[in-house]
């Protein structure tokens, strides 16, 4: 099992960034590949990026690409998300996902709390 807390939310002016991280306790990173999804007021929870265990395998959304980068520390048990040119459609709850098997189909087994991103235009 692992636990998952992000942090690095808030309130960010358009074209700003911002870097959210998770830190995972429990069982170590590497087991994992890692994900992030967000979910917006009054939408479905949507897939953002994920990062295969070491690194060498990344996905993104369509929205996003060229714009957020997915990083991780196995060292340091900490996966970033690093959000550049943000948009008022960027606001939304932010979630951590860890997954095994099915990962590449966005399928997750823990998850966090989540951490709000606001963008203001």
């Amino acid at each position: 099992q692992v636990q998952l807390v992000e942090s690095g939310g808030g309130l960010v002016q358009a074209g700003g960034s911002l870097r959210l991280s998770c830190a995972a306790s429990g069982r170590t990173l590497p087991s994992y590949a890692m994900g992030w999804f967000r979910q917006a007021p009054g939408k479905e929870r949507e897939f953002v990026a994920a990062i295969n265990w070491s690194g060498s395998s990344i996905y993104y959304a369509d929205s996003v690409k060229g714009r957020f980068t997915i990083s991780r520390d196995n060292a340091k048990n900490t996966v970033y998300l690093q959000m550049n040119s943000l948009k008022p459609e960027d606001t939304a709850v932010y979630y951590c996902a860890a997954g095994t098997t099915r990962w590449r189909l966005r399928e997750f087994d823990h998850w966090g709390q989540g951490t709000q991103v606001t963008v203001s235009s």
